[in-house]
């Protein structure tokens, strides 16, 4: 009927007419490794493919600007949703390494060498060879090779060897450190020393005192000048010299016997290196000796 406001039954109302959707372009992320592609894609085709993505022609050149800026050091790729820049050069990927900590060598220690001790320096005897002097007697002298058992006195003043073997003052004591000097008479007196010539290299001498026994052990004989002082010389060793008058009843020469100190066990405390040559004193001259006062050897009887 007319001018009612019902519908016709059965039949549906028209639907209004729709505008134009709004374009949604999907969007395609295309993730490329450096392993898939030859070379990366440069920042100005990025720019534009972002900006495709966005449905627009081309980035504003304000923003392209500034994309531009951050692509000039990397190529930027969507992760989950973050971007990931990855530092690009002409060539190749470019790795940064951290260099490790400079490893400073342990400072090192030097050790000071410990100081060696002083040597002994022999006394001279008085200027008066024949002076009085009083009897001191250290200890005693065996010689198991020349029958030789006596008392070991101080001194090698006549007075003193006129007794018996006589001990250099200020040379080393029997077992220290040094030469231990011992003057003897071949013809007079007890004669002590009159078959020092005998002695052969590896015969015992012991020197027994308060402090100890000591066995020292023959080196060798040597025959040297009557002014050859330097066979008592104070040694880095232990050793020992024993010296008379050569040839017997002459003060021309020397007979001298050279000692070693032997150790509990049998066997040389010092090395064959730290010795005194053999020989020393036999040259023709030169001959000199640190000591306390004028020439010792002078006093020194037959």
């Amino acid at each position: 009927m007319a001018g009612s406001f019902g519908v016709a039954t059965g039949v549906s109302p028209p639907s209004p007419p729709r505008g134009p959707r709004p374009h949604r372009p999907s969007v395609a992320l295309h993730l490329s490794s450096v392993e898939d592609q030859d070379e990366p894609a440069g920042p100005e085709e990025m720019a534009d493919e972002l900006a495709a993505a966005d449905g627009a022609e081309m980035v504003p050149d304000g923003h392209r600007r500034r994309f531009l800026a951050l692509a000039a050091g990397g190529a930027a790729v969507l992760v989950g949703g973050a971007t990931v820049w990855r530092l690009m050069s002409d060539d190749s990927t470019t790795t940064t390494v951290a260099e490790s900590p400079t490893t400073r060598p342990p400072p090192k220690l030097a050790a000071k060498p410990a100081a060696l001790p002083p040597l002994p320096i022999p006394d001279a005897p008085p200027t008066n060879p024949y002076a009085a002097t009083p009897q001191v007697v250290l200890g005693t002298l065996v010689i198991p090779r020349i029958d030789i058992t006596a008392e070991l006195q101080e001194g090698i003043t006549l007075t003193a060897i006129n007794r018996g073997p006589g001990h250099w003052p200020g040379s080393a004591m029997p077992g220290e450190l040094g030469n231990v000097v011992v003057a003897g008479h071949r013809t007079t007196y007890s004669h002590p020393f009159r078959r020092l010539n005998e002695l052969q290299p590896g015969d015992p001498v012991t020197f027994t005192t308060p402090t100890g026994s000591f066995v020292y052990q023959v080196r060798g004989i040597v025959v040297v000048d009557g002014e050859a002082i330097d066979i008592a010389a104070q040694t880095r060793a232990h050793t020992a010299t024993l010296f008379a008058c050569h040839p017997p009843g002459s003060a021309a020469q020397r007979i001298v016997a050279k000692l070693r100190l032997l150790g509990p066990d049998g066997k040389p405390v010092d090395p064959d290196s730290a010795l005194p040559a053999l020989d020393a004193g036999t040259q023709a001259d030169g001959h000199t000796l640190l000591t306390k006062s004028a020439d010792p050897l002078a006093s020194a009887g037959g």
